[in-house]
Parts: C-alpha cells; sequence; structure tokens
C-alpha cells in the first residue's frame, strides 16, 4: 500500500502538471502513453511488441492521437479514416504473409488500436476544449472519486458480488458508493464552475463516470484474465502498467464526447 500510494502520488502530480501546462506538453504526455499501452497491450496478446505487424498498430496509434491540429490547420484523415486504412494494412499483413500471421491476430492488434487510440485522443483533446482544464479535472476527478468509493464502501460494508468470474473483489454495494460519491464530486464542480455546468448536466457525467468507469476496469479485468496476468506492464510500481492506470479514462473519455455532454 506505501508503493502504490508513493507512486499514485508521485505519477499524480506529475500527470496533472503536464495536464496544467496544456498544449504540446500535455498532448505530447498523451500520445507517449497511448504508445506505451499498446506495448503493453501487444505484449498481453503474446505477438513480438517490435515485430512488423505490431508496428503497424504503433503507426495507427500515433496516426490517432498525434496533434495534427498544432502542425496544420486540421487533421488530414478523420479518425474513421485512420481506423480503415490500418485494418487493412493488417490485414493484407495476413495474406502477404500467407496467414503466418493470422487473421484473430490481426483483429485482437486492431481491436488494441482503435480502444486505445481512441481513448487517450479523447483524453488529449478535451484538455483543448474552451475551459479545457476544468473539463479534464472534471472527469478525473469524477472518475477517481468514483474509483475511491467503490473501494472504501466495498470494504466497509461489500457483501454481494458484482461479477466475480471476472474481478471477484468488486461488489454491488461498491459499485453503488462509487456511482454515488462520483455524482456527488461532478455536482461540487457544477457548484463551483460559476454557471459553466449545470447541476443536471453534472450529475449525468458523475454517472457517465461511473458506470462507464467501472466497465471499463471490468474490460480490462477481463481479457488479462483470459491471458491470465495480473498486470498489463509494470510501468508503475504497485499499480501496473498504463492500461491498469488508464483502464476506466480510455472508455470514458470517449463516450461523453460521443453522448455530447461536454460542451463544444
Amino acid at each position: 500500500m506505501k508503493q502504490r500510494l508513493t507512486t499514485g502520488i508521485i505519477a499524480g502530480v506529475l500527470f496533472l502538471g503536464f495536464c496544467m501546462l496544456g498544449g504540446p506538453w500535455y498532448h505530447g504526455l498523451v500520445l507517449l502513453m497511448a504508445l506505451i499501452g499498446y506495448y503493453e497491450f501487444v505484449k498481453m496478446t503474446g505477438v513480438q511488441p517490435f515485430s512488423g505487424v505490431a508496428l503497424i498498430g504503433y503507426a495507427g496509434i500515433f496516426a490517432i492521437v498525434f496533434p495534427w491540429e498544432m502542425v496544420w490547420e486540421a487533421r488530414p484523415l478523420t479518425l474513421f479514416q485512420i481506423g480503415w486504412l490500418v485494418m487493412l494494412v493488417l490485414m493484407t499483413a495476413s495474406v502477404v504473409t500467407k496467414n503466418k500471421i493470422p487473421v484473430n491476430t490481426v483483429a485482437m492488434l486492431f481491436l488494441g488500436v482503435m480502444y486505445i487510440g481512441i481513448g487517450f485522443y479523447y483524453i488529449a483533446e478535451s484538455r483543448h476544449l474552451h475551459h479545457g482544464l476544468f473539463w479534464t479535472f472534471l472527469l478525473l476527478g469524477s472518475i477517481w472519486a468514483s474509483d475511491a468509493g467503490a473501494y472504501f464502501v466495498g470494504k466497509l460494508i461489500g457483501k454481494n458480488k458484482l461479477w466475480p468470474s471476472i474481478s471477484p473483489n468488486k461488489t454491488v454495494e461498491g459499485a453503488l458508493g462509487g456511482i454515488i460519491i462520483a455524482v456527488v464530486t461532478s455536482v461540487v464542480f457544477a457548484w463551483v464552475s460559476d454557471g459553466l455546468l449545470s447541476w443536471q448536466r453534472a450529475i449525468w457525467i458523475g454517472v457517465a463516470c461511473a458506470v462507464v468507469g467501472q466497465m471499463g476496469d471490468l474490460i480490462q479485468s477481463a481479457y488479462k484474465r483470459v491471458y491470465n496476468i495480473k498486470d498489463s506492464g509494470n510501468l508503475l510500481p504497485g499499480h501496473g502498467g498504463i492500461l491498469d492506470r488508464c483502464d476506466s479514462w480510455i472508455v470514458v473519455f470517449p463516450f461523453v464526447h460521443i453522448l455530447m455532454l461536454l460542451p463544444y
């Protein structure tokens, strides 16, 4: 626990510091995190992390997350177009190698590109919105509140298992506690926002951060069980890898954008 707290504090301070700087500093950090996250994902699937087919995935992650608007006036390709091109190149690799790179490997690598690339893309883009620092802190604060609430409420009163075959320690009581504390946190942000965030929208954001964030955690647990590993990596002592730490972020940030819960 001491190691976990120390790592969490140091990593949190560094990340929030870059977030406050914003601009290319923050976006560059998010791009680096995305590439490391994809490295962890590729290793979990059993593919050599720097093989030719994996490099196609890294290129896809780079193309999705890179801040093109800071270099040109607009992105040269949409997310849909990048995703389709990555899929085509990966499937072509399977054909060219005469199925030495099987289609199931191609499918997993493509899934990783979309899951990680789009997740980190929206983590970066949220900071670039008008009042982006506020919106980014709102989402991170609500996610962290949900995590802490679920953990402590589950420890105190948790009796009914939420999904024991996937994550045996999570409880229904903890999940509900996480939702309530995330909503309270989001409403507090609305209260101090000077009219920027309505309490109605705050409630929806809090619920989304908690419910979708907890599902992101379960998704991560599910595929780690398939590959029989405890952590996605060991970059963060006591926490695991980038994907272990950001499992909720990479589903919450795209989700709230898709539902248009953040203003543009």
